[in-house]
């Protein structure tokens, strides 16, 4: 039965009610219509940090409201300090807006207590929305089309959301029981409570744990309409390469595609793209990578990022950017890039969803030949079945293949089957095994995975096992090294002192790595590492960490173009100390610097990331300083890698953005600025300008590459 607003049980759990209006809210951030005054608020929120499961010390109050075409989400959120706020973000879809005073929203919609959707807001009137599946698996770049506004009063600020019921996805029509929390962060004081009790271990990903969420009861879903999308887009650039197999000038090259998205099912959804361009994409960070292993860079095409979550595979995530040695089997960046350059995704369709109790993903891509970047026409294939069982848990199977192969002769296939079992509050189980199939490779093409991971507040145990044989290849995948076994331990002390205003949580972690070849033949790396770190109440955070390790070369390893470590087992060992500024500063970001051994010499490091100059909440600048120094019998090597990003947001659908990079180590620069505008809500103008060039006295001096692209969508909803 429908509670008159809320009720709560004696854990802290709470059910809430959706009220029926007969007339749209005007969705204006000023909470004066009727309906509030008729209606008390749900609020009592429960706090997480500093104090877990001790009354907020801000009052929360929400609303949830819907009719026949929008869910509705409002808030008052009183604060005493007004003036204290820290409100520095504006950007769509920006991580930092965590970072402010936010509120979020986190829905359920099959009531699974595994999957949802997070809508985020602050006092401006900021747009963030993610996807996230089995509770971990968080989709940052999933879009839809919704409204949020802001307003401010005396005691504290509102909130009003508007999420129309096709931007959702649920099981069907008619009476429904969702799951349902808000989160709420008063930055200035660094306290985060919700609508439900969550434990402080989950941390800020507690939005997503709906596991501990409430009900949300009293909701009506519309009946079934067509749920067709449809997004044309028009696009013309003019390229200059002069580093080209045929370097060229002002090419024109003007464009047209669509993408088209069907609702099967409220649940399950169908994809075309034709054509597919992605010139509106921002290009990628550089880094300095002093490994022998390649670097992993994340997908940041939005066709690839609907539906991502479903494709993770083993505990890993397929949109890149995790940094270790697990292998993914599907990585969409193997999509329609190859040796830096983009290559012509011809058309392709997806199919991802849920059925019952089974998550569904399929996606079949075919791209176009590029000669300039080594490239055959190839066609991409992924399958993907998810099955969920016990209360968090899920059994699943991947198979990929990907005709030609990278070899551009037969084949290449992959497939396995993996588990991801969830116990209790803190306590997963992952694992997989996986084979693939390539024509004339002899070896081992197995690998498997086994992962215990118990993640408490105070305490924290992980062991692993990894598996990747010497002829494993993914080739849809993304695989750092191959023909390697890794065992590894790591153990975690977090202790929080008591009437301590200064300190938070201090944390004592321990790790011991080691790796051998595929057939425990010879020793390749051991790490032994320690960390300690302090969390200051005001969020910022100080660490000190050590590691030994060992590794042995099994070649000569060209690290630089006139240095090369030759093969034999090296010892080397760092220490490093961060500061972390917290974003409740005008000026934040990590500053790092370290020294030690490395093979038979030295290195020094000294790095400012993640940086940012609130100058106001409109207009930043986000620098960052990459420095190495290297010392070895074979030669030297200096490594200055800067950065600087300049943001001008003169609204929450308008953004004016320009990056800048120099790398001095083979001292070129690259510069780009980039105007996105959603005109209307999901229709987009993007115009973007980028360039390449080389300051080398060795070389040709002057530009490299250029281009210039204007690129207009439109979003058609039947």
């Amino acid at each position: 039965m429908a509670p008159a607003v809320i009720t709560r049980d004696d854990k802290g759990g709470a059910t809430m009610r959706a009220v029926r209006i007969d007339e749209p809210l005007k969705i204006d951030g000023r909470l004066d219509e009727e309906v509030y005054r008729s209606v008390p608020g749900a609020g009592d929120f429960i706090m997480q940090e500093p104090r877990e499961g001790e009354q907020a010390t801000e009052q929360t109050d929400t609303w949830v409201f819907f009719d026949s075409e929008n869910l509705y989400i409002a808030a008052r959120c009183w604060d005493d300090h007004p003036e204290r706020w820290v409100v520095t973000e504006l950007r769509h879809d920006n991580g930092n807006i965590i970072e402010n005073e936010n509120l979020s929203v986190s829905l359920d919609t099959f009531h699974d207590r595994r999957n949802g959707f997070m809508f985020q807001t602050n006092p401006l009137g900021a747009l963030r929305e993610q996807a996230f599946t089995d509770e971990v698996n968080i989709n940052s770049n999933w879009n839809t089309i919704w409204q949020v506004k802001s307003g401010r009063f005396e005691g504290g600020w509102t909130v009003e959301m508007a999420i129309p019921f096709k931007s959702l996805r649920y099981r069907g029509s008619g009476p429904q029981v969702w799951g349902i929390n808000f989160r709420r962060m008063v930055k200035w004081k660094n306290e985060t409570s919700f609508l439900t009790r969550v434990p402080r271990a989950y941390g800020h990903n507690g939005i997503f744990r709906v596991s501990s969420a409430g009900t949300l009861v009293g909701l009506e879903t519309p009946a079934q309409s067509m749920n067709l999308e449809l997004k044309p887009y028009l696009v013309s650039a003019l390229t200059t390469d002069h580093a080209a197999a045929a370097p060229f000038s002002n090419r024109f090259s003007p464009n047209v595609g669509f993408d088209f998205k069907y609702g099967l099912t409220r649940g399950l959804i169908a994809d075309a793209t034709v054509n597919t361009d992605f010139a509106q994409v921002e290009e990628d960070l550089q880094q300095v990578n002093l490994t022998r292993f390649s670097l992993q860079f994340p997908e940041k095409r939005d066709f690839f990022l609907e539906g991502q979550g479903i494709f993770n595979f083993g505990g890993t995530r397929g949109g890149g950017g995790s940094g270790n040695d697990v292998p993914i089997l599907f990585f969409s960046r193997r999509i329609g890039l190859s040796q830096g350059q983009s290559v012509p995704v011809v058309a392709g369709g997806r199919l991802t969803g849920t059925v019952g109790k089974f998550g569904v993903g399929a996606l079949d891509i075919q791209t176009d030949d590029k000669l300039s970047a080594g490239a055959v026409a190839t066609n991409f294939t992924v399958l993907r079945l998810k099955r969920d069982i016990l209360r968090r848990s899920n059994i699943g199977f991947l198979a990929t293949r990907r005709t030609p192969a990278a070899s551009q002769t037969a084949s290449n296939a992959a497939f396995g089957a993996d588990a991801n079992l969830a116990f209790f509050r803190s306590l997963t189980i992952n694992g997989y095994y996986s084979r693939t199939e390539t024509p004339g490779a002899r070896g081992d093409q197995s690998s498997y995975r086994g992962r215990f991971d118990y993640a408490g507040d105070k305490y924290g145990l992980q062991v692993e096992h990894l598996l990747v044989g010497d002829k494993f290849s993914p080739e849809i995948g993304f695989l750092r090294r191959s023909d390697f076994r890794r065992s590894s331990f790591g153990a975690r002390f977090s202790p929080r002192p008591k009437s301590n205003r200064l300190i938070r949580r201090l944390n004592w972690e321990a790790a011991y790595d080691y790796i051998t070849d595929s057939r425990w033949t010879r020793v390749e790396n051991r790490q032994l590492s320690g960390a300690f770190q302090i969390d200051f109440d005001n969020s910022d955070q100080w660490t000190l960490d050590y590691t030994h390790d060992f590794e042995y070369l099994p070649r000569n390893f060209q690290i630089a173009p006139a240095v090369t470590v030759p093969l034999g087992g090296y010892d080397y060992d760092t220490v490093r100390m961060t500061y972390e500024l917290g974003q409740q500063r005008r000026v934040s970001g990590r500053l790092q610097v370290a020294t030690g051994t490395f093979y038979d010499g030295n290195k020094k490091e000294a790095n400012f990331t993640s940086g940012r100059v609130a100058l106001s909440a409109r207009v930043s600048i986000e620098p960052g300083l990459t420095m190495n120094w290297v010392d070895l019998p074979q030669g030297s090597l200096t490594n200055r890698l800067m950065t600087a990003r300049g943001i001008f947001t003169p609204s929450p659908r308008m953004l004016i953005s320009s990056l800048m990079q120099y790398n001095a180590s083979d001292r070129t620069v690259s510069s780009s600025v980039r105007l996105r505008w959603e005109y209307v809500p999901g229709s987009e103008l993007f115009i973007v300008y980028s360039d390449g060039r080389n300051t080398s006295e060795a070389m040709v001096r002057g530009l490299v590459n250029r281009s210039v692209a204007i690129k207009l969508t439109r979003l058609l909803r039947f």
